[in-house]
């Protein structure tokens, strides 16, 4: 299945908080969108690996993805080796994307940093015709993205882009709503950093500070890993 645009996270629920309103966005454009999680984030203090597996699903609908997958790796104690970058080769030369989006460079949680370096080196080396894959029992085609973007996570990182997502921002946040063991939880178990509903206003925040920078309601934050590149500096108008 090709899609535009790949976008991977380290534990479910990344991508619906980093990136969630570029891919609704970017589908409501007509784009096709597919997701990527590297873990099934069973290490989470709060839900197990199966109600995480369930809120992904969930969430996958509202955001109307083409499709969802987890690669299984182990949650906090993944390393960047052969296998696991052979796993990321294999999704990407699968999907085969115009534009791959990942985590953070870096990050509070070291999975973070750690999973994007991991895409990385696995986008580029996707598109070496010396490294075979196969899928399904077939051979697949050496692939490599045009641009990648990296979303700004927890710590504020200076972004390379800005994207609008005002008009969204609701089916984003109902998207990351979908994480009913993870977010906004007033239950009786263990609270957490990102359980409060204080975490939702900083997720807000951050939105209205982006959005702020071009002149619009809310906004995502991507830091670019090649130069953008425009024929018209009227694509750079914004409200």
């Amino acid at each position: 299945m090709k899609v535009d645009i790949l976008a991977f996270g380290v534990h479910p629920d990344d991508v619906e908080l980093g990136c969630g309103g570029a891919i609704i966005s970017s589908i409501k454009q007509g784009k096709k969108v597919a997701v990527v999680d590297l873990t099934r984030g069973e290490l989470g203090t709060r839900g197990t690996a199966e109600t995480r597996d369930a809120e992904a699903a969930e969430a996958g609908v509202i955001l109307h993805l083409s499709a969802r997958e987890n690669l299984q790796m182990e949650d906090g104690f993944f390393q960047i080796n052969e296998s696991n970058i052979l796993k990321v080769i294999v999704a990407i030369r699968k999907y085969q994307p115009e534009i791959l989006i990942c985590n953070a460079p870096s990050d509070r949680h070291p999975d973070h940093g750690r999973s994007a370096k991991l895409v990385l080196d696995a986008s580029f080396l996707s598109g070496l015709l010396k490294i075979e894959t196969t899928f399904e029992g077939e051979l697949q085609e050496a692939w490599r993205p045009k641009q990648v973007y990296q979303y700004i996570q927890d710590e504020l990182l200076e972004p390379d882009l800005i994207f609008d997502i005002s008009q969204v921002y609701e089916q984003k946040t109902a998207s990351i709503l979908s994480y009913k063991t993870q977010f906004n939880a007033i239950d009786n178990g263990p609270q957490t950093y990102i359980s409060s509903p204080q975490f939702l206003k900083i997720i807000e925040a951050r939105a209205i500070e982006f959005g702020k920078r071009i002149g619009v309601e809310y906004a995502e934050g991507f830091i670019a890993q090649k130069a953008l590149g425009v024929n018209s500096f009227d694509k750079f108008i914004t409200k």
